[in-house]
């Protein structure tokens, strides 16, 4: 096991390893790109203690790998998320009482079940339910475009005898199939939007099927209204949200960034949004190119190379470039020229550089990522709860921003996934970003009464966090104090007062692991919407649902294992079903501080950290 990776961590790694695409960092680089590309989720999220040079094995934690996983639960087996809450678990029993679980069917099938049901002719009783999950986990069993075509097959057909509808009115056909198609597009919408006419295909003919049997079928008349309005807001989007994302350029974390911009509250990235992004050299002199975010790894280096050719540091033309992910601590990931969307999964300091295949083992990570300078922290002149208010905001438009249907690509498709997880991984970059934000501030604090004052502040805005409903940001922030190269320094901790030290041990004892987390769960069953989840845990609880039970027998799809995946997601539905209500607090230093929180600059390199921890308090102190 690599040092400082904990159960739990080998856990996540292994598992999101076979999901995820070329590109993880950890392993050798090579000039064939040979490695993965899509960090793991232990990669980008480091989870709750690291372990250190001075530190022994961390201790165990819950491990899925130690359980024998069933390859099939039963009707009645008891699998409900561990994410939901108890009142959340107490109303999906209810639910599950009235829900008759779906045989385990062919794709195609299944989908000719939730037509009958919404039809009412089969499984009226939970017709809501089995359509919900449907909508939220199909691309998982079924690709989208292969559910489209059975629904415009299924409102063409006749339903004659052996075409599996028997005795079935028309109307009652073309209806159920409307009703279905409406729910899929309004669940898919604004990722639909974003495919331009490879989308718009599908309710367009739907459209034309519809507009010829109006004569047969009067009563669709309201629905081709519908289907009419569909098409154009797919083939159209509204003007003014056009223009206004045509002339943005969006801004990213840490990899080029203006201050105005970060001002602004956050939207969803889509992939056709373009960004400013600095691709380096292996001398560290860069271009600046302005590409879409789902670009391809050819087009971003055809457009270093187009830089590169009316520059003067370059009298020579690169023949074939490579493109390369380098860590602050000196790892490289090489890319393919196929990938796509790499921008959002660039670790908190890792850098983009296009070289030649020879050049790839000479490139190492940019000064400023190596080399600290020590300094007074800015928070000193923040307030507690005015830090806590903008990480409260921002986190909640990160969280806001993720389409629910992203969760499922994430776990369940990785590199093959139609529509990419852009949001989620942005909000993953920023928990790793806060966590080490709080080990950078104290770490770089020469002076121990400013780093006890520190210590403080960190465990009030914790506080306040949590009080705000905020589990993001109050987690990141006690596992950053749980870093090693933090929890080491005996004379610091020994000067914070005895009031604090106690409340720490109550917010560790929150992140324990132990028991599947089950302290972590159980002040979430106590909250009520709205609120922002440890998201990393929700994806940890997906993923050992994916690896614990088969999604197909042969040919069958395993639906009671959709509904569980279903229940999940729709648990982060209800975290945000109302909106979250921050009261403007409006002071001189209110732009000051939303910059701040909004543009951390952290040191991720745990050598380093470390390092410095050393130098402030020398083990034999």
């Amino acid at each position: 096991m690599p040092a400082g990776m904990k159960p739990l961590e080998k856990f996540l790694k292994k598992q999101t390893n076979a999901l995820t695409r070329a590109g993880g960092f950890g392993e050798k680089a090579t000039g064939t790109g040979a490695s993965r590309r899509r960090a793991s989720l232990s990669r980008v999220v480091p989870f709750f203690r690291e372990t250190s040079p001075e530190s022994g094995p961390a201790r165990e934690v819950f491990s899925p790998e130690t359980e024998e996983a069933p390859c099939w639960p039963s009707a009645t087996a008891d699998i409900r998320s561990p994410s939901l809450s108890s009142d959340e678990q107490s109303s999906e029993a209810s639910l599950d009482t009235n829900w008759t679980p779906l045989p385990a069917d062919t794709p195609d099938n299944l989908a000719l079940a939730l037509l009958e049901s919404v039809a009412g002719k089969r499984y009226a009783n939970c017709t809501e339910i089995l359509l919900d999950d449907f909508m939220l986990t199909h691309p998982i069993f079924l690709a989208p475009d292969k559910f489209q075509q059975v629904l415009l097959q299924q409102f063409s057909s006749e339903g004659k005898q052996g075409e599996g509808w028997p005795g079935w009115d028309g109307a009652e056909r073309k209806l159920a199939v409307l009703s279905v198609a409406f729910r899929y597009l309004d669940t898919y919408r604004d990722l639909l939007q974003e495919e331009g006419d490879r989308s718009n295909t599908f309710p367009k003919e739907l459209y034309l099927s519809a507009v010829q049997e109006l004569s047969r079928f009067p009563d669709l008349v309201e629905d081709v209204l519908k289907l009419q309005r569909w098409t154009e807001i797919l083939h159209s989007p509204a003007e003014e949200d056009k223009e206004s994302r045509k002339k943005q350029v969006r801004p990213l974390f840490r990899h080029f960034r203006r201050i105005d911009a970060c001002l602004q509250p956050r939207e969803a990235f889509r992939g056709s949004d373009e960004i400013f992004c600095r691709v380096y050299t292996p001398d560290h002199s860069y271009v600046t190119i302005r590409s879409r975010l789902s670009c391809r790894v050819g087009e971003i280096l055809a457009l270093v190379k187009e830089k590169l050719q009316y520059s003067e540091d370059q009298p020579t033309q690169p023949a074939n470039l490579i493109l390369v992910a380098v860590t602050s601590s000196g790892e490289k990931a090489v890319f393919r020229p196929s990938d796509e969307a790499v921008f959002t999964t660039l670790g908190v300091n890792t850098h983009l550089f296009a070289c030649e295949p020879a050049e790839l083992e000479s490139l190492i990570p940019l000064p400023e990522e190596i080399h600290w300078s020590p300094g007074d922290s800015k928070l000193h002149d923040m307030s507690a709860e005015e830090v806590a208010n903008q990480l409260v905001v921002f986190d909640w438009e990160l969280f806001s921003c993720v389409h629910e249907v992203e969760f499922v690509c994430y776990v369940f498709h990785g590199e093959q996934a139609r529509w990419r997880p852009l949001n989620l991984e942005l909000i993953l970059q920023r928990c790793s970003e806060v966590q080490h934000w709080v080990a950078t501030e104290i770490l770089q604090c020469q002076s121990l009464p400013k780093r006890i004052q520190l210590l403080r502040k960190f465990i009030k805005i914790a506080a306040l966090c949590k009080q705000q409903q905020d589990l993001l940001s109050f987690l990141a922030l006690v596992l950053g104090l749980d870093n090693p190269a933090v929890s080491r320094l005996r004379l610091t901790w020994e000067g914070l007062p005895g009031k604090f030290r106690k409340q720490f041990q109550q917010f560790e004892s929150i992140a324990d692991p132990s028991r599947n987390h089950k302290s972590y769960r159980d002040l979430l069953a106590s909250l009520r919407a709205p609120l922002i989840p440890f998201t990393p845990l929700l994806l940890k609880d997906l993923t050992f649902l994916h690896e614990s039970c088969k999604t197909f027998h042969g040919e069958l799809v395993n639906f009671e294992k959709m509904h569980k995946v279903a229940e999940m997601v729709r648990s982060i539905r209800r975290y945000r079903s109302s909106q979250l209500a921050m009261e403007p607090e409006p002071s001189p230093s209110h732009l000051q501080t939303k910059a701040y929180v909004r543009q951390l600059q952290v040191i991720d390199n745990q050598n380093l950290l470390f390092e410095m921890s050393s130098k402030l308090e020398p083990k034999d102190m």
